[in-house]
């Protein structure tokens, strides 16, 4: 097992996105073939394991408690079947096997694994929301070869539903711009990051969010990179812009604080399987 990596070459190779997941192939127009595979098995954001002396590895086989009949069909991976499926929340592992959080700061698995457990967990969502037409309510079924469900009643053809997000490192002259939410860890900072409005372009989010949440303005704003990130359906697209004038104000109702840090006595920052953290360890000098 390789450990999760402390730098990437660029955003493209973070944890999550496609890159990651090694020899997979998607389900295409194909449904599953049957027979045995392996499973992504969730308990929210906690993935099934198994535990050996080679190290951590997908399960090869249905646990009783599994729910099998509802199982997703990924694709292949590896040449084998790859499944996912939910755990109940009283699911407790069996002996030789452990849960492992998808979000933990040092996940004990390496990218490979990390980024079909998010795949998983992308794909379980969207299977959950999408049984229904939210047009008229009728039942929807899968549409052959893509991800898309049709309505029974309407003829609605529904798609997964990606949320774009932006992302950005804000600086000035040997300072960055963080920000920290209550819930968040005791001590961890991030950047500045939120949703598209309607009718904006992601230039113009990041500008409206940056002087929204801390009421600073920035300029000269630069696309660097993008990272999917499936809790639950998110692509959070990064950015770096520079400071022009305003003293920091806390959006209260978003943060808990906002302030400027020397580059050389920053605080907790995110896991290194971030864009936010590409974006620090990238862009902060």
């Amino acid at each position: 097992m390789t450990p999760i990596p402390d730098t990437y070459a660029s955003p493209l190779h973070l944890p999550f996105n496609s890159t990651c997941l090694g020899d997979f192939t998607p389900a295409g127009a194909h449904g599953d073939p049957g027979g045995e595979g392996l499973w992504l098995a969730l308990r929210g954001t906690e993935l099934l394991l198994r535990e050996s002396e080679g190290g951590l590895s997908l399960p090869d086989r249905a646990h009783p408690i599994l729910d099998v009949s509802a199982a997703v069909f990924l694709g292949c991976w590896r040449n084998q079947v790859l499944r996912a499926v939910h755990l109940p929340r009283d699911f407790a592992p069996p002996e030789g096997f452990l849960l492992e959080n998808l979000l933990a700061n040092q996940p004990r698995m390496d990218i490979c694994q990390l980024s079909l457990g998010g795949l998983a967990a992308q794909a379980l969502h969207w299977e959950a929301n999408s049984r229904f037409c939210s047009r008229c309510g009728a039942q929807t079924q899968p549409q052959p070869g893509e991800w898309g469900k049709k309505c029974v009643s309407c003829g609605y053809v529904h798609y997964p539903h990606i949320h774009p997000c932006v992302i950005v490192i804000v600086r000035r002259p040997g300072e960055v711009l963080l920000i920290r939410k209550a819930i968040w860890p005791q001590g961890r900072y991030s950047l500045v990051a939120g949703f598209l409005d309607f009718g904006e372009c992601l230039e113009e989010a990041v500008a409206r969010e940056v002087e929204e949440e801390t009421g600073v303005r920035v300029t000269n704003i630069r696309y660097i990179g993008s990272q999917g990130w499936p809790f639950p359906s998110q692509l959070m697209a990064g950015f770096v812009a520079d400071y022009v004038e305003g003293e920091v104000r806390v959006q209260e109702s978003e943060l808990e604080d906002a302030c400027w840090f020397p580059v050389d006595a920053l605080p907790t920052l995110p896991p290194k399987r971030s864009i936010a953290r590409y974006l620090i360890d990238h862009y902060a000098g």
